[in-house]
């Protein structure tokens, strides 16, 4: 394996209002490495995700990202620095009803102001709905996409900023088997030919062997403490 893309050093967070506590000791990933979190619901998956995008601010510890440590970053950096280095794909898709499938992947260069809405930008969101068997809907709503046809849009927009990290939480969790087999096998390319790093969270632990790396998120907490709930919300 390559250089260390994310590395975590004694992450502490906590919600006070529910107890609920979720600490890191260690734990580094690298280019071109795919890691699958697994473990049951309530403790911490979706928190975790959360916590590495920089959506949720640490109490204690170390993230570093490329060698920049997210931690350290005011609110407004680390939003800048999740849309220029960081793509993340959430369960529900988040898309947005109203804009095409082009323009919902376009969204990061519209909304980011460390990219720009270039030929180059555009012809690289066409090539990604292209690889993904979209390109003939890219002028379509999201609204007339199967479940699983809107996941992908959800895939080509977080990996539009050629991101190193992506974060994939539970991208299979609504669909049929061999859709959920396609989204893995996109993941899995694209990660692989970008040289980015991929974690994702999912309870299917059939997918185990696709991965470099499986872990349940007790063994990354090294503890099997109960969670009061996984519901951090972006």
């Amino acid at each position: 394996m390559s250089s260390p893309i994310l590395t975590i050093r004694d992450v502490h967070f906590s919600r006070p209002e529910n107890g609920f506590q979720l600490v890191i000791p260690q734990f580094t990933a690298s280019a071109g490495e795919s890691v699958l979190i697994t473990g049951r619901s309530g403790t911490g998956k979706t928190t975790l995700l959360h916590i590495l995008a920089g959506i949720l601010p640490v109490s204690l510890g170390c993230i570093t990202v490329q060698d920049s440590n997210v931690s350290q970053m005011s609110d407004r950096d680390r939003r800048a620095f999740r849309l220029r280095q960081i793509g993340l794909i959430f369960q529900s898709f988040e898309l947005i009803d109203y804009l095409s499938v082009l323009d919902n992947v376009l969204l990061p260069a519209r909304i980011s102001p460390a990219m720009e809405l270039t030929p180059d930008v555009k012809r690289r969101a066409n090539q990604l709905l292209s690889d993904v068997g979209l390109d003939r809907y890219s002028r379509q709503s999201v609204t007339r996409l199967s479940q699983g046809e809107r996941q992908r849009v959800a895939i080509c927009r977080a990996l539009l900023p050629n991101p190193s990290l992506l974060l994939a939480d539970e991208p299979t969790g609504n669909l049929d088997p061999e859709t959920s087999s396609n989204i893995v096998r996109i993941l899995l390319e694209r990660v692989a030919a970008d040289g980015a790093t991929l974690l994702m969270v999912s309870h299917d632990h059939s997918l185990i062997p696709r991965f470099d790396t499986a872990i349940d998120i007790a063994t990354l907490t090294g503890t099997t403490a109960t969670a009061a709930g996984d519901s951090s919300a972006p």
